[in-house]
């Protein structure tokens, strides 16, 4: 069964067919019609007996109201402005007198709980900032030396990486200027042209070969790392032993001396619990 709210064109219409409706109607279990108000419920199966009616046994479907508005008592027009009837929640039952006696003894023990808080209040608890007031400044003193530290190992291994360059680059020049010396006085019998000719080109096949030497260096210790990253390290037990208190204890340290290749009699000696 669909509810609706009553409108004031269902509320004139539900007057007027009280007015003329036969007495001794049989009522339903449908929402009561006796005293229609704004608001009120009022069933679709009702909107469709009161239309009906009024087509049988009026004259008119259409009158004018009091104030000159035409009121239409087709099913259509009743319908027209209404919306679906929600009822109201229902009141929240009334809480018993031993409700009403608990909630008061909880209310004065709670009183009397706060008045108490009040004339002696909980100490807060200590903090560990305010146990050791000293801590923060030891935690800032630590983390800015293990940041120097941090700083003073990177720039240890940066100022050995500047060394191993240099110490390169020194190599290669005194390579290419002794072999060009070395070609130089090679060709002492030659014209000048021809020995700086057989020098410079002597220093600069020089310098070709040491690059290509280096850079082979280099690709050598890169591929050896990745091959070093790729190896799965295996484990393997050679030996095992149980180390028993209650069968053959006294005997735990020979076997540990054993196994480390110390001299039975120098071996581990077992300490007896107390």
């Amino acid at each position: 069964m669909v509810l609706f709210s009553m409108t004031p064109v269902i509320e004139a219409a539900v007057e007027r067919y009280n007015h003329e409706r036969e007495i001794g109607q049989a009522e339903s279990e449908e929402p009561s019609l006796d005293q229609p108000t704004v608001g009120n419920p009022i069933s679709h199966g009702q909107l469709i007996d009161i239309s009906n009616h009024f087509k049988e046994h009026s004259r008119k479907s259409e009158e004018t109201s009091g104030d000159g508005t035409l009121i239409s008592y087709h099913l259509n027009d009743l319908l027209r402005g209404t919306r679906i009837y929600v009822p109201p929640p229902k009141p929240k039952p009334e809480p018993t007198s031993e409700y009403k006696a608990l909630m008061a003894r909880l209310r004065v023990e709670e009183e009397a709980r706060s008045y108490e808080r009040m004339l002696n209040p909980v100490s807060q608890p200590e903090s560990f900032s305010q146990r050791f007031p000293s801590a923060a400044y030891h935690n800032d003193l630590l983390a800015r030396q293990n940041a120097e530290i941090a700083v003073s190992q990177e720039d240890d291994v940066t100022y050995a990486e500047i060394n191993r360059q240099l110490a390169l680059i020194v190599n290669v020049l005194v390579s290419i200027i002794a072999c060009s010396y070395a070609l130089w006085m090679v060709g002492r019998y030659w014209s000048t042209p021809a020995r700086l000719a057989l020098a410079m080109g002597g220093s600069i096949l020089v310098a070709v070969a040491e690059v290509v030497i280096y850079s082979g260096y280099i690709r050598r210790v890169g591929e050896a790392k990745e091959v070093e990253k790729k190896k799965v390290e295996e484990k393997e037990v050679f030996d095992t032993w149980i180390i028993d208190a209650k069968k053959g204890g006294e005997k735990v340290g020979q076997v540990v001396g054993e196994v480390l290749g110390m001299d039975p009699a120098d071996g581990l000696r077992l300490r007896k619990g107390k």
